[in-house]
């Protein structure tokens, strides 16, 4: 009876009726509309991965036909968007995926999910602040201006490079402007939502602006003869890896997939929209799809205005324009993905607090911490203040490699396991209000669920090990700590 009393507790649920009150009691400010959730999903999504993954992409793999890939991963992708609003309209709170599967799977894959989400949000946004500091040097490149090495990279990173070129490595090193950034952003977060929403609103004027000139200019540029082949015929190289046809499009789709990471943040804010069951399955589904169309439109024009096998693989579109003859557009899009890697980190930020407040309401994390509300600010002070702390000083001191692979990995899980709760959901409480219903049920929820675990399959054989033993610190903290303070405790050990 123990036993079973026992594998009961890892799998309790909390009632969708406690997180429908939960979400009328929250201490957050509710100041996010419609259009405001859109832009805080625009701005998660778009950043520098458009400026970089797709040389990689449509050189190497797909390319013309690069645009299918991204046809192929925002399909991907907008089957766990539609998993996303059907349950941010059943369960509008501020947890996302760990909420969503609280109320549906159980306590122990709820909290798997969130301390998967530590990768995908506090590592992702991390890893933009390492990618914001090579920006933000470009841009000062671009002016002449050059700061010594010591003050851009981690003591690992700089002495790697001092070999490279071989001079002596420095006795000191560290990623200032990375630190610097994180701690702007955490300042910018402190202070509120309404804040944060202006400023990310700004933020994302910008890039998108700068991805629309990408694309309207380049219109004029176009050599259809670029297309040609528009599906390259397959080619292996020397290690049997598969290059273009439809293998190397769906290769490149794995690739790019990671340029939609950040749609799901929008589920975080549940807690401060105004009108949340309405308007974040709205936010969710928009976001992604006005980031699809401007992804193909960047691919088609870039593998248009050149050749795709003379893009540069580090810096596409700045390539592909100064092989057009239009240099000085290098000025424009630097500058906008340096803006535009600001508005991710706070929305990766904003989204990792709002999940810790959640696990700490539910007791799996210390309330005096991570469920502490600011008394003016109402924003989740301490928690914020903590993962800014870590995040910068991860940022200067620590090499940030094959993170992105690892944070992709904690993302396809959370989507899987959404996909999965919309389907035991449907099944276990047919008579739930839901004001957003996904369509086609089964098959968006089970081709969620087969997408994702297949895109999962696909990565390397060390990130794989790597993901597993985060997975095992995860189940240690759980069983050593959480485990036994969970408010749901008492109603199953009674």
């Amino acid at each position: 009876m123990a036993e079973a009393s026992f594998w009961q507790s890892l799998f309790r649920t909390k009632p969708v009726e406690t997180y429908q009150k939960e979400a009328q009691e929250s201490g957050l400010r509710r100041a996010l509309g419609r259009w405001s959730l859109v832009s805080l999903g625009i701005g998660a999504i778009i950043g520098g991965g458009i400026f970089t993954l797709t040389g990689v992409a449509a050189k190497l793999y797909a390319g013309p036909a690069l645009a299918l890939s991204f046809l192929i991963a925002g399909f991907a992708c907008l089957l766990a968007a539609l998993a996303y609003a059907e349950l941010a309209s059943i369960v509008p709170v501020e947890g996302s995926a760990y909420a969503y599967s609280y109320a549906t799977v159980g306590e122990i894959i709820a909290w798997i999910i969130g301390w998967n989400l530590i990768l995908e949000y506090m590592m992702g946004a991390t890893t933009v602040a390492v990618a914001w500091s090579g920006y933000f040097e470009k841009l000062l490149h671009l002016f002449n201006i050059e700061v010594p090495k010591w003050l851009l990279n981690d003591p690992y990173t700089a002495i790697k490079k001092a070999r490279e070129v071989g001079i002596e490595p420095p006795s000191f090193s560290a990623n200032i402007p990375g630190f610097i950034i994180s701690w702007i952003v955490v300042g910018i977060l402190i202070r509120g939502i309404k804040e944060t929403a202006s400023t990310n609103n700004l933020i994302v004027f910008i890039k998108v602006g700068a991805v629309l000139f990408v694309i309207l200019a380049g219109l004029f540029f176009i050599n259809a003869q670029n297309w040609k082949p528009f599906i390259p015929p397959a080619e292996i190289d020397e290690i049997g890896n598969v290059h273009y046809g439809w293998a190397g499009i769906f290769t490149a789709a794995t690739i790019v997939f990671f340029a939609y990471i950040g749609f799901d943040a929008v589920s975080t804010q549940a807690g401060e929209a105004i009108n949340p069951r309405r308007d974040v399955p709205f936010a969710i589904v928009a976001s992604l799809l006005i980031t699809t169309c401007l992804y193909i439109g960047v691919s088609l024009v870039l593998t248009g205005m050149v050749p795709y096998k003379s893009l540069d693989e580090r810096a596409p579109v700045a390539s592909a324009f100064a092989g057009a003859g239009v240099g000085w557009a290098t000025y424009l899009i630097t500058f906008a993905a340096v803006a535009g890697l600001i508005s991710v980190m706070m929305v990766m930020l904003l989204g990792q607090t709002r999940i810790f407040l959640a696990m700490a309401r539910d007791g799996l994390l210390p309330n005096s911490i991570f469920g502490y509300i600011h008394p003016r600010y109402r924003t989740p002070f301490r928690s914020t203040l903590l993962v800014g702390a870590i995040m910068s000083l991860t940022a200067t001191f620590v090499p940030i490699v094959n993170v992105s692979e690892l944070t992709s990995l904690g993302t396809l899980l959370a989507f899987t396991l959404v996909s999965l709760s919309v389907f035991i959901l449907r099944i276990k409480r047919p008579e739930l209000e839901r004001p957003y219903k996904a369509p086609l049920w089964p098959v968006v929820s089970l081709g969620g669920v087969a997408i994702n675990i297949f895109l999962m399959i696909q990565a390397r054989r060390e990130s794989l090990i790597a993901f597993g033993i985060w997975a095992l610190i995860g189940l240690l903290v759980y069983f050593l700590y959480s485990r036994g303070r969970s408010k749901l405790r008492s109603t199953t050990t009674q």
